[in-house]
């Protein structure tokens, strides 16, 4: 009577399915397996810190440059960025607390991707049983977005904290008629866009698992709906000046090319993850050939493969079919993060498919050796992104010696649309924020990242006073997306400059032109 007695709306959660199992060996197993998965998921999470020491990339300067200024001027910075500034108010309170050292200003995003793991671990508990939920983790920990993402000095890490929060609570609404928690799923799918506006992407996922979960119950939809689309909306008003801002420059940000079908394909399926699953589907296969007997596999519940390819593939072919139909090509590995906690819940339910928990720890621990091993042993992944760190150290040694002035060329795309600052306020502009956090001490001048007109007309009046005052100057510009300047100045400076390359660091390449004798 009193489990008669229980309120019918409260939420009530679906024991896992396993294979029947005598008790005392699945005890002795549980209490075997259990550290072996604690500790490849501390392997897992190790990966991310291999480059926590890389100098900041130019995204990440950028970040640096929007609290710069301090807690009052991060509001009206928003608009440069493709964010709302949420990000930049935690990031400058943590500068406060740790400093502003580049491991220091990669700890808010380790914090946050951790706690987007736990996340993410009780979402697929609701799912799938204890261990698939650790490989869940474990895969999404070593999916290489998201080693990139978890000490990246950008909102990435803490989108992906919102969403998997959203997740969670989602399948939580999928048994509940609470409208607190459904106050709360509207309040978070608005937060996802709060810290990026690409990763509204993962909305419709969202919605569209909603929907189908409580298609059959009309009267709680609808009720549920209007409530969780009352709190989105209401949450979402900060944020729509910047969406206005983003929809009318959206062609000014692009820099990448248009993806192809590997690109997708890369960011669904690793090359260990396909190696590891081969091998656990052979081991299986050849262990029921020799019994002689079939394979017996659960009931799928149709609802847990809908969610967890919805949740993968809708924010991934959106962001893939806009980049290839469009000209607006959003198709970046850190934009592509919203679609991996829908990738690794996916592997997951392939890997609940296979009934031995032999098999799944076997599967769990190759994955994490051999994915471990290279990320240790190669030197790729030391290399967080391309950084001007290094030229700017070299000129700053040998420009300052005689006050050199050096002539930089933005790393920014939207360098070519916007105005190019002056000498005396491009240590402070956007477009040059590599120089905010890598001081130079020596005049700059600045050009866009392109050979345009404004370039050629800035150089020119430029390259007539150094050989008029018979002045030493370097050039520093990335070598691939800036070439066309390097080589203007090599031809138009000859008559009067000798030039030297005094190399390239991270792509950036410096050259120094001496005045000719005589000249």
């Amino acid at each position: 009577m009193k489990a008669l007695g229980a309120r019918s709306g409260s939420r009530t959660k679906e024991p896992p399915k396993t294979h029947p199992q005598p008790p005392g060996s699945w005890r002795v197993q549980n209490h075997v397996s259990l550290p072996i998965y604690a500790v490849a998921l501390a392997v897992s999470i190790s990966t991310w810190f291999i480059a926590i020491r890389a100098p900041l990339w130019r995204d990440e300067a950028v970040s640096y440059w929007q609290i710069a200024a301090g807690f009052s001027q991060i509001w009206p910075r928003q608009f440069v960025a493709l964010s709302f500034p949420a990000y930049s108010y935690i990031l400058w309170l943590s500068t406060k607390l740790i400093g502003t050292s580049e491991i220091a200003l990669r700890i808010p995003s380790v914090i946050a991707m951790l706690g987007a793991v736990y996340l993410l671990y009780l979402a697929a508990r609701e799912i799938f049983e204890r261990e698939i939920a650790i490989i869940a983790a474990v895969i999404f920990c070593l999916h290489p977005i998201v080693v990139f993402a978890a000490i990246d000095i950008r909102p990435y890490a803490f989108g992906v904290l919102v969403t998997n929060a959203a997740i969670l609570i989602l399948l939580r609404l999928r048994r509940s008629g609470s409208n607190w928690l459904t106050v709360l799923f509207g309040l978070t799918a608005a937060w996802i866009i709060w810290f990026h506006f690409l990763m509204g992407v993962i909305l419709p996922a969202l919605l569209f698992c909603f929907i189908v979960f409580k298609f059959r119950d009309r009267k709680t939809l609808l009720r549920q709906f209007s409530v969780a689309f009352a709190a989105f909306a209401l949450a979402i008003l900060p944020v729509i000046p910047g969406l206005i801002d983003l929809f009318r420059t959206s062609r000014v940000h692009v820099c990448e090319p248009a993806p192809d079908l590997a690109d997708l394909a890369s960011t669904l399926l690793s090359a260990n993850l396909l190696f590891t699953l081969c091998g656990a589907a052979l081991v299986v296969f050849l262990v029921f050939a020799a019994r002689g007997r079939r394979n017996t596999v659960d009931r799928i519940e149709g609802w847990h493969l809908l969610l967890c390819m919805s949740l993968a593939f809708i924010p991934l072919l959106i962001l893939f079919g806009v980049s290839v139909g469009t000209p607006i090509h959003m198709f970046t590995p850190r934009h592509r993060l919203e679609a991996v906690p829908g990738i690794a819940l996916c592997w997951a339910f392939v890997v609940s498919r296979f009934h031995s928990r032999t098999i799944r720890l076997l599967f769990c621990v190759t994955l994490v050796a051999t994915t471990a091993f290279q990320c240790f042993t190669s030197p790729l992944p030391r290399h967080h992104e391309v950084s001007m760190k290094y030229a700017l150290d070299l000129v700053e040694r040998n420009a300052s010696v005689d006050d050199a002035p050096v002539v930089i060329c933005s790393v920014f795309i939207e360098s070519d649309s916007w105005a190019i600052p002056s000498m005396e306020t491009v240590k402070g502009n956007v477009l040059f924020a590599p120089l905010l956090y890598y001081k130079l001490s020596v005049p700059v001048v600045p050009l866009p990242q392109s050979l345009t007109d404004g370039a050629i007309q800035e150089a020119s009046r430029f390259l007539r006073e150094a050989a008029q005052n018979h002045v030493r100057f370097l050039v520093v510009a990335d070598q691939e997306l800036s070439y066309k300047t390097l080589d203007w100045f090599a031809h138009n400076a000859v008559a009067t400059h000798s030039m030297h390359k005094l190399g390239v660091f991270d792509g950036m390449e410096v050259v120094e032109f001496v005045p000719r004798a005589g000249s």
